[in-house]
């Protein structure tokens, strides 16, 4: 489970890092694939703190 949250930190810097570069296409798609993996993170636990 903590992979999920290192994964978010890792697209999260390559966000920040396309977006100074000027690529802000890229720095938007790495953006929500930060965001995305961060809800299921949530989800996962709060289902594993229910069960």
């Amino acid at each position: 489970m903590a992979d999920l949250i290192y994964l978010a930190v890792i697209f999260l810097i390559l966000a920040l890092v396309f977006f100074i570069m000027g690529m802000k296409g890229i720095a938007g798609f790495t953006m929500e694939i930060a965001k995305w993996l961060v809800i299921i993170f949530v989800i996962v636990a709060i289902v594993t703190f229910l069960l």
